[in-house]
């Protein structure tokens, strides 16, 4: 069905009486403008293509921003798809709105993502973050334009084809909604959580959204029945409140069923899907009001947050508490003021106002000095790596508040240790840090800070310096980009010829395990890693600052893109032409039975050959495995490489540690953070106290089976890990 076309009107009524004539005729003449310009234009949906800078405009105008920001939404597409020129823009419109819609055109040619069909290069990602922060920096109207934008193309993806939806979609949720929930823009942020997981997880996004729909009624009932007893209770004891409940949005709950499940839950046992809303007029109505509650309805320890007091760097500010309501089920309330609403509605958007000519507002400039900080760190960050880690770990990620022992305010990302704290008061501190107290208590360096905790950092003149275990994810000491950069500059800095002899080693074991040798691709590397020699690269390895997680990625996009060798075998009767057997393709023959062998397993990345058994088909061995290279029948392979992808397959591998307590589940944790299913395990203990354990996967390849390597050589107590093979001989399998 066709989308309705608002009219400049609408829009103008929209913003509300805070436009005005002036500015009022200025969305007039813009929308004009845009429609022209459009005229004959059509979306992906058979939609006229006007609908979409309309709505983008409609958004921006229930945003509260100026008339110059609902201008450039309607003209943010008339420089890349209609070629008019930022000069006519200006003559025009003025600068103000030229500078805005300039700014979004420059932001939709940035990939923000790594495309799936192209080489990509860590620094492109960082640069591209970097300069859609710098233009936020500019002007903050630019990103939210941008957001509005982006929300209405995700409201009429489904006429893209699936991949383009799972790209932009993927784009959405890792880029866009976490900066939305960022700048307080909650609805917006919801929406666009809500959208992206209908496309990246359609059957899960489907099952919730059934099931919410199977309890409406009775939730329904449920919410009538706590606001008629709360609206009674308030008025009685004199609170003017206006009272809605409603439920969590469809990925939230997504998130808490993922959590529900590992505690053996199901969905009915989720107890917080509605929350209630109290609006009052001022704060002290506010804590009245969460008395009154209270007086209701028994509180739940440790579900009460005052962000009213501590308010969120987005500039949230509400009373959250988790009650047990009527029937025994618990209940979320959240307080807050009329104003109050309308920040944590509309974000920044809701106290910045420009005034004529652009300028910002100066106590809200206050209010978002994240973006300030984060600008200030970008020039401190050494690697381009390091930026996008500090963007996804400290920037877009749920935050808690905790205080320094002289009362200041702290925020960090949740999980955050109280070496990430040290860091956060001070490199210096960080550094020296040996010890913590929470709360005026001992605590260990990995303790999960919680919102409210006063920490305080025990130092050390004497301490040579961190640990490199606090480099080590899986040990848990830190969780901050920032902190982990300062770290790693400082093993950079203080042990550079033992990086270089460490990197070297890690370097070479890594690529005999693939099959490569380092001499033969060190020229790449240095090219890849953007290294001057093979000492820095070495270096850089060894403190961590290149990952043998991004070198194999490396080598086997490489490797894929090398021209396979000609075959020295015997030239096959008839042109070579590719025929798909069980994933696999049989060069020169006709359509027959292939399978992999059980005493190599094979899986996509490996190189391999084919083996004509007399009764079963082709058998698709390694070419290194011990089977290919001692058979006296060389007549009987066949040239063979890997056909469609996405298919799953068998591969043992041998976990060589140290004997401890916790060993399998780490590594257990270790493979299912990876998405690799583990079809059997076995472990045999050794009189030295080692393990071996031997654990059988089902994976997608090579590429998979090199990250998940580098992943479990860094558990505490692993010696090693390599594939495992059984010694059976062809003639067997066969």
């Amino acid at each position: 069905m066709a989308e309705s076309i608002a009219t400049a009107a609408d829009i103008v009524a929209r913003a509300g009486e805070s436009i005005s004539p002036e500015r009022a005729r200025l969305i007039e003449e813009a929308y004009e403008f845009a429609a022209a310009c459009h005229q004959d234009q059509r979306r992906d949906s058979g939609d006229p293509y006007i609908v979409h800078p309309i709505a983008a405009a409609m958004t921006v105008a229930s945003l509260n921003l100026d008339g110059a920001a609902i201008a450039a939404a309607l003209l943010h597409d008339v420089v890349e798809d209609c070629g008019v020129g930022n000069q006519e823009i200006v003559q025009r419109f003025g600068e103000d709105v030229a500078r805005l819609v300039e700014g979004v055109t420059k932001l939709s040619r940035l990939n923000l993502l790594r495309p799936e069909d192209a080489a990509w290069d860590e620094t492109v990602q960082a640069d591209n973050l970097r300069k859609m922060f710098l233009a936020m920096a500019e002007d903050l109207r630019v990103v939210v334009i941008k957001l509005a934008d982006r929300l209405h193309n995700m409201r009429t993806l489904g006429a893209l084809p699936p991949a383009k939806q799972q790209r932009i979609a993927g784009e959405t949720m890792e880029i866009y909604s976490p900066l939305a929930h960022r700048l307080g823009l909650g609805q917006i942020a919801d929406e666009l959580d809500d959208l992206s997981f209908q496309y990246l997880e359609p059957r899960a996004y489907g099952t919730i959204s059934n099931l919410l729909t199977a309890s409406r009624e009775s939730r329904q009932r449920y919410v009538e029945q706590v606001e008629k007893q709360l609206r009674y209770e308030l008025t009685r004891q004199g609170v003017q409140a206006e009272l809605s409940g409603r439920a969590k949005h469809i990925f939230s709950i997504h998130q808490k069923m993922n959590k529900y499940i590992e505690m053996g839950k199901s969905f009915n046992d989720i107890y917080d899907l509605l929350a209630i809303r109290v609006l009052v007029d001022n704060v002290a109505d506010c804590y009245h009001a969460l008395g009154v509650v209270h007086g209701l309805w028994r509180p739940l320890p440790g579900l009460f947050d005052d962000y009213i007091a501590n308010p969120r760097e987005n500039v949230y500010q509400s009373l959250h508490t988790t009650v047990i309501g009527p029937g025994a089920r618990p209940l979320e309330v959240q307080i807050r003021t009329y104003e109050m609403h309308r920040t944590a509605e509309y974000g920044v958007a809701a106290h910045w106002r420009y005034k004529e000519g652009g300028k910002q507002d100066r106590a809200f400039e206050e209010r978002i000095t994240w973006l300030r900080q984060l600008l200030d760190w970008q020039r401190e960050a050494s690697e381009a790596e390091e930026f996008v880690e500090y963007i996804k770990t400290d920037l877009f990620h749920d935050q808690v508040f905790v205080f320094s022992p002289k009362g200041e305010v702290k925020d960090l990302p949740a999980d955050s240790t109280p070496i990430d704290f040290a860091f956060r008061i001070h490199t210096d501190i960080g550094f020296h840090c040996v010890g913590a107290r929470v709360n005026g208590r001992l605590v260990p360096l990995t303790a999960k800070l919680q919102n409210g905790d006063v920490v305080e950092i025990v130092t050390s003149r004497g301490s040579r310096g961190p640990s490199r275990d606090w480099l080590n994810p899986n040990l848990g000491y830190v969780k901050t980009g920032n902190a982990r950069s300062k770290i790693r500059q400082w093993f950079k800095r203080q042990e550079r010829d033992e990086n270089v002899l460490r990197g070297k080693e890690m370097l070479d074991r890594e690529l005999r395990r693939m099959g490569v040798s380092l001499p033969e691709l060190l020229p790449d590397m240095l090219k890849w890693f953007k290294q001057d020699s093979a000492e820095d690269l070495y270096a850089e390895v060894g403190f961590g600052g290149v990952s043998l997680n991004q070198v194999s990625s490396r080598v086997v996009a490489h490797l894929h893109k090398v021209e396979p060798a000609q075959p020295e075998l015997m030239p096959p009767p008839v042109a070579p032409q590719p025929v798909y057997g069980t994933s696999i393709k049989v060069l020169g023959t006709g359509d027959v039975l292939t399978q992999i062998a059980t005493c190599c397993k094979p899986v996509p990345g490996d190189e391999i050959i084919g083996y004509v058994t007399r009764s079963r088909g082709v058998s698709v061995h390694r070419h290194d495995c011990s089977n290919v290279t001692n058979s006296t029948e060389r007549e009987r392979f066949v040239d063979v490489e890997w056909g469609q992808r996405g298919q799953l397959f068998p591969v043992a591998i041998k976990v060589e540690a140290w004997d401890r307590v916790g060993l399998l589940r780490d590594l257990s944790t270790i493979i299912a953070d990876e998405k690799v299913n583990m079809a059997g395990v076995r472990t045999t203990e050794h009189h030295d106290r080692t393990v071996t354990v031997s654990i059988t996967l089902e994976t997608t390849g090579v590429e998979q089976l090199s990250r998940l390597f580098a992943k479990l050589e860094g558990v505490s107590a692993v010696l090693g890990v390599a594939r495992e093979t059984e010694a059976t001989t062809i003639r067997e399998i066969a």
